[in-house]
């Protein structure tokens, strides 16, 4: 299976190939919040061989709570694309917004909910978190 997107100017293009969709989660952080200038980001996890990105492409490195986190954008329009982070090796989480068909998906877990802003109400039943779960925790939500 084959998802496809691209960055607001379409000067870059982003293929996921995947046997199926990538679990969809909302991270309500503080940081997500400034990176995106909304409520929360949406984010897919992913292997990082299954991600292939062409056009031209802008990294931005910084280091957050002892890992270093790699964000991956448009060089001409500046759309966020997908980033990598030491805290999960071999994969990417790519921006959900830029794929096509992501309006339709909903988020399997929400992470940082102590952060969230107080109009949002979260739905019952799906995994939620006050900060970042643990990685077992974390992928049992996302992947079972």
């Amino acid at each position: 299976m084959e998802f496809t997107g691209q960055c607001r100017c379409g000067k870059v293009r982003i293929s996921l190939r995947a046997e199926v969709r990538p679990p969809l989660y909302a991270c309500h952080c503080l940081n997500c919040q400034q990176w995106s200038g909304s409520a929360f980001g949406l984010h897919l996890l992913c292997a990082a061989q299954a991600v292939e990105v062409s056009g031209p492409v802008r990294e931005y490195r910084y280091e957050h709570h002892g890992h270093v986190s790699t964000q991956y954008a448009c060089e001409v329009c500046f759309t966020r694309l997908f980033n990598e982070t030491t805290a999960a090796e071999g994969m990417r989480i790519v921006r959900a917004g830029v794929l096509e068909g992501a309006v339709q998906w909903t988020p399997q877990a929400h992470i940082w909910t102590k952060r969230r802003q107080s109009w949002i109400t979260l739905p019952a039943g799906v995994a939620q978190w006050p900060e970042s779960p643990t990685p077992e925790e974390f992928a049992t939500a996302l992947f079972e």
